[in-house]
Order: C-alpha cells, then structure tokens, then sequence
C-alpha cells in the first residue's frame, strides 16, 4: 500500500507490530490519532511510556504491579497455603474476575514449547519450587491452558514438585476447559466451576491416558 506521507508509513510500522493489528487497523487508528487534540496525544504517549518504565514485577508472585509486592500477596486475608499457577498476567485477570478464588498465585511467564524454544530456565519455575520450600503451601493448582504445551508443562512441575521434601498436594482446574482452549477466553462461570472442581493432577493423568 502507498502512502502520501512517510510520518504516516512510520506509525503504521509501529502500530502494526502490535498483537492483531494488521495494516489496515495500524491505519485506522493513525488517523483517528491525527484528529484528536494533540494534548490527547501527549497524553497516551506518557502512559505508555510511564507504564514501561515503572511497571514492577511482583517479587512473590511474578504477577504485575506498581509495588514491590503486588495486592494479592500482600492481602492477608487469602488463603496463601494454597497457589494457583498460570502461564501470565491474563489468567490471573480471568480467576479473578470470577470473584471466586481466595488463595493466592505463581505466574510462570509462559509454557514449556521445544517448538518455540521455551525451556523450563526461561519460566519463574524455580521460583515456585523456592517458595514450596520456604512457605506453608498445601496445595498447587495447576490452571494451564489445555493445550499440549500446557499439559506438558504440567506434567514437568508435578514430577518437579513430587521430588522436594515437603511436596504440596497437586491438583489441576477440571476439564470444562475444552482441549486447546486458552484459560484467559474461558468464560467466568465455566472458569470458576474447574477450579472449585479441580481434581488430583495423579488421577487427571489416568483420566487422559
């Protein structure tokens, strides 16, 4: 496509590089950009940039915050004996708006995929084992998307955690998830009933094979 100006070629460069944003879109949006006060434009400008800038990584969880330590670890009124591990900042957007969930989380930053070059040192996985060691966790819940990246990683942290001293009881979110479904487009009601019906990962096991 031929542009009639080189500013306007340049944002759209820029805003097609973000997720699901095609040309066209990138396109769109320049122009909608161009028609707004410029104080408007300013102003997003500086949020992203404080955004990127001052956007913390909770030191507990691995969740997003603007603290040190996020809301959520820092809430004394949930349950944190009981951690429940998804892939990123997404999924504990989704358990949480079913207002259903009262322990606490480990965001891993992703899933193993040998496809995509993903290996267990590039996940927050140590980190969890860290925190079995030195807090009273009784359980994990295991809330990975169901796909095959997603069992594989869930399969990894079961045999990881079967191997420490004090090794939690595991569980995984029931499968009203369906297979290859990821957990953030999962509806709120259906999200809320696989975790209150999560069931032993052992027994999960069997179930698939």
């Amino acid at each position: 496509m031929e542009y009639p100006s080189k500013l306007l070629e340049e944002i759209i460069d820029q805003i097609s590089q973000l997720p699901g944003i095609g040309k066209r879109t990138a396109l769109r949006l320049a122009l909608y950009l161009l028609k707004q006060p410029e104080e408007q434009s300013e102003s997003l400008a500086h949020s992203i940039l404080k955004f990127k800038k001052e956007i913390k990584q909770c030191r507990v969880c691995h969740n997003i915050s603007d603290k040190e330590v996020c809301d959520i670890c820092a809430d004394a009124s949930r349950d944190h004996r009981l951690v429940c591990v998804v892939e990123d900042v997404r999924d504990v957007m989704a358990i949480e708006n079913t207002g259903e969930y009262k322990g606490v989380y480990h965001v891993l930053g992703g899933v193993i995929s040998p496809i995509e070059g993903v290996s267990p040192s590039d996940l927050t996985i140590d980190s969890l084992l860290q925190r079995i060691d030195n807090e009273k966790i009784n359980e994990i819940i295991l809330a990975l998307s169901a796909t095959v990246d997603g069992d594989t990683t869930n399969f990894y942290l079961y045999k990881k955690m079967g191997q420490l001293d004090k090794a939690p009881v595991v569980s995984t979110i029931a499968r009203g998830i369906a297979v290859g479904e990821e957990l953030e487009y999962t509806d709120e009601i259906t999200l809320a009933r696989s975790i209150h019906n999560r069931v032993p990962f052992e027994k999960a096991i069997k179930q698939n094979k």
